[in-house]
C-alpha cells in the first residue's frame, strides 16, 4: 500500500487546461512540516537541498526517510564537510522520480511555468535575500545562494509558492521581482541559475518498494564510505581553522559553522533517522553512535562560538573526541 498524502494533480489532456501547481492541495498557511523537521530534533534543518526533498517527498505521499542512506558517504573536504545531497539515481530507484538539469534559454519564470503545467517541479537556485521565510537570518540582510522548489507560480499576481529549507512558503510583490531579478538594470548579466526539474510517476511507489530499495542502497553507500575517519581528519585542522576565523568579522563564524559542524551533525542525525525507519533490531547501537556524533557537533558549535568570542582555542583540541569515537563505532556496527 502506498503512503498517504497529497499527490501531484492528475494529468490533464484538454487543450485549454493549464495546470497551476504541481501539488494542488498545498497551502503555505496550513502546511505542516515533516517530522524530520521537528523543532525537537538536534538539527531541525540540515541544508536547503535535502530539506527541500524531505518536504517534497512528504507532499508526494512518500517516505523521505528512505533516501537517507547516502549520508554514510560524507567526508571532510579540507575546508568543509561534504554538502550532502541525495543522489538523483537514488530518487529514481526509490521513488521513480526522475530529476535532471533544466536548460535556461528563455526567462526562468517562463521555463518554470511551462514545467508546472506539465506537472514537473523546478528546483531553482535563488537569492535568499528576497525570501521572507529567512526573516531574521538573511531576508533583506545578506545575499546567499539557496535552492527552492517552485510549486505554484502566478506571473500576473507576482506570487510564488515554494518549498525551502524545512517548510513551504509564499512570496510576492517586490520579493517576487527580486528572486527573478525582474528589476535588473538594462545590460545586466541575465539571470541564469542552475535549475533542475523533477518528473513524478503517476502514483508514489509503495512503502515496501521504498524499504527494499533503501536496504539495498544502504549497503552500496556503506561500501562508498570514506576510507579514513573524516571527523578525526577535521579535528586535526579544527583549532588552526578556528584561530584564523577569529581574526575575521564574527558573521563569518556562522558560515564556517554551517559548512563544518552543522553539516556533519545534521548528516548523522538524519542517518540515525534512516536506520530507525528501517527498523532492524541490529541497528540499535549504530543509531546510538550516529546520534552521539550529532549531539557532539551541536555541543562543539556552542564551544566554537565562545572560543571565537574569547579568542581562546586551547579547549578545542579534544572537543570532537566523542564524535570521532562515534564514527568508528558506527562503521563497525554497520559492517555486513
Amino acid at each position: 500500500m502506498s503512503p498517504s498524502g497529497p499527490k501531484p494533480s492528475a494529468r490533464r489532456s484538454g487543450a485549454n487546461d493549464v495546470r497551476a501547481s504541481v501539488f494542488e492541495d498545498l497551502d503555505p498557511a496550513h502546511h505542516q512540516p515533516h517530522a524530520l523537521h521537528s523543532s525537537e530534533r538536534m538539527w531541525p534543518e540540515t541544508n536547503c537541498y535535502v530539506d527541500l526533498w524531505i518536504e517534497v517527498l512528504s507532499a508526494q505521499g512518500s517516505h523521505p526517510e528512505a533516501m537517507l542512506g547516502f549520508t554514510l558517504t560524507q567526508d571532510f573536504e579540507g575546508d568543509q564537510f561534504t554538502f550532502f545531497k541525495v543522489p538523483l539515481e537514488d530518487l529514481e530507484a526509490l521513488y521513480e522520480i526522475r530529476a535532471t538539469e533544466l536548460a535556461i534559454f528563455d526567462s526562468v519564470e517562463a521555463h518554470v511555468q511551462t514545467q508546472i503545467a506539465r506537472g514537473r517541479l523546478c528546483l531553482v537556485e535563488m537569492d535568499s535575500f528576497f525570501m521572507p521565510d529567512t526573516r531574521g537570518v538573511g531576508y533583506r540582510q545578506d545575499h546567499g545562494k539557496t535552492t527552492v522548489g517552485i510549486n505554484r507560480l502566478d506571473l500576473t499576481a507576482r506570487r510564488m509558492d515554494y518549498f525551502h529549507n524545512g517548510g513551504f512558503f509564499r512570496l510576492e510583490g517586490e520579493d517576487f521581482d527580486g528572486v527573478f531579478q525582474l528589476g535588473a538594470a538594462q545590460g545586466s548579466m541575465p539571470f541564469l541559475p542552475y535549475t533542475e526539474f523533477a518528473k513524478f510517476p503517476e502514483k508514489p511507489t509503495s512503502s515496501a518498494h521504498q524499504r527494499e530499495g533503501a536496504q539495498r542502497l544502504l549497503q552500496q553507500h556503506f561500501a562508498r564510505r570514506p576510507g579514513a575517519n573524516p571527523i578525526r581528519t577535521f579535528a586535526a585542522e579544527f583549532p588552526t581553522q578556528v584561530e584564523a576565523i577569529a581574526k575575521r568579522p564574527f558573521g563569518y563564524f556562522h558560515k564556517y559553522a554551517f559548512n563544518t559542524l552543522r553539516q556533519f551533525g545534521a548528516n548523522f542525525e538524519l542517518l540515525a533517522s534512516h536506520l530507525a525507519w528501517l527498523d532492524a533490531p541490529s541497528h540499535a547501537r549504530a543509531i546510538e553512535a550516529a546520534l552521539a556524533i550529532a549531539e557532539n557537533a551541536k555541543s562543539v558549535q556552542f564551544q566554537l562560538a565562545r572560543a571565537v568570542t574569547r579568542k581562546k582555542f586551547d579547549t578545542l583540541g579534544a572537543a570532537l573526541d566523542p564524535a570521532i569515537a562515534g564514527w568508528d563505532r558506527l562503521m563497525n556496527e554497520l559492517k555486513p
